[in-house]
């Protein structure tokens, strides 16, 4: 027993602390450092930027998906895609609207015409 004569009392360098006490402590303590591990993870883990992919199965064998064309060569109007979903690619084949559906995002086609005179 403890000099104050309570048997869940623990005597530690001159203080006399209850049992409820120390787990108290130690349950503030064990909280304190997984929040602060959470949020050492959350902004500075470096996968962060690799979480999901844009292009799904567009070239994957090419380290970069490139497409150049000729100004003269696209006609009156050509309509790129920018979702990747496109069974058409780099043309677009209208598959933004259910990307977009699905996933609730906003992207569309790139147009490019040509003025009209």
């Amino acid at each position: 027993m403890s000099k104050a004569g309570n048997p869940q009392s623990v005597r530690v360098m001159g203080s006399s602390s209850t049992m409820k006490e120390w787990a108290a402590a130690i349950s503030l303590t064990i909280g304190a450092a997984a929040v602060g591990y959470l949020a050492y993870r959350t902004l500075y883990s470096k996968d962060k930027c690799r979480k999901s992919l844009v292009n799904l199965d567009i070239q994957k064998d090419t380290p970069k998906v490139v497409h150049a064309f000729d100004v003269e060569d696209l006609g009156d109007k050509a309509v790129y895609c920018r979702c990747w979903r496109s069974k058409r690619f780099p043309m677009c084949d209208g598959s933004h609207t259910k990307h977009n559906e699905e996933t609730g995002d906003n992207v569309g086609p790139l147009i490019i015409k040509k003025r009209e005179a």
